[in-house]
């Protein structure tokens, strides 16, 4: 994120928020433990509070671009098709239409919230969660997070494979495609 954006939004440059994380050795504080701080001290609302944080530790090196403090990785991708929200989280939730854009996967869905989210435990262990926006009546938005992946390369991959997914989602649900949700 550009330096003007950052300061547009929080008063703040990324030179003024290391100098100011750095002076009291956030450097050393768990990533929650700094975006509270971000939070309360600064009075900064929370998306912009975890912009803060994640910019930080990049910087500070504490962190690549697509990994958690932790060290797993994860992928993100997001996609608007037109078709109802209900329609589009139906592609997810119902395995025959899921088989039909996302085959040869094993999934096993953890917890299903209609027209909001799904968190899903992929074959190999990692997690996949979506989260589904409506965006006009015949028009909708899944944002897919691939998390808890063992490395950079894995992360480019999933990304990868999400948008060729995700591409096969559109046609599957544009009128005429394979798929009736």
């Amino acid at each position: 994120m550009s330096d003007e954006a950052v300061k547009a939004k929080t008063g703040c440059t990324w030179d003024k928020w290391v100098w100011a994380l750095d002076l009291v050795k956030a450097h050393q504080w768990p990533h929650g433990a700094i975006a509270e701080y971000v939070y309360e001290k600064y009075q900064i609302d929370g998306w912009w509070a975890q912009t803060v944080t994640v910019g930080y530790e990049r910087i500070r090196g504490l962190r690549e671009r697509g990994q958690r403090r932790s060290g797993e990785y994860e992928a993100t991708k997001s996609r608007t098709v037109p078709v109802s929200l209900t329609k589009l989280f139906r592609a997810f939730s119902l395995p025959r239409l899921r088989s039909q854009w996302l085959p040869d996967v094993t999934v096993t869905v953890r917890k299903a919230t209609p027209n909001k989210s799904i968190r899903i435990t992929w074959e190999d262990g990692t997690s996949v969660e979506g989260w589904f926006t409506s965006k006009e009546r015949f028009k909708a938005q899944v944002q897919v997070q691939h998390r808890k992946l063992p490395s950079r390369e894995a992360a480019n991959r999933m990304k990868q494979y999400w948008t060729e997914r995700l591409d096969a989602l559109a046609e599957m649900l544009a009128p005429g495609g394979n798929g009736r949700p």
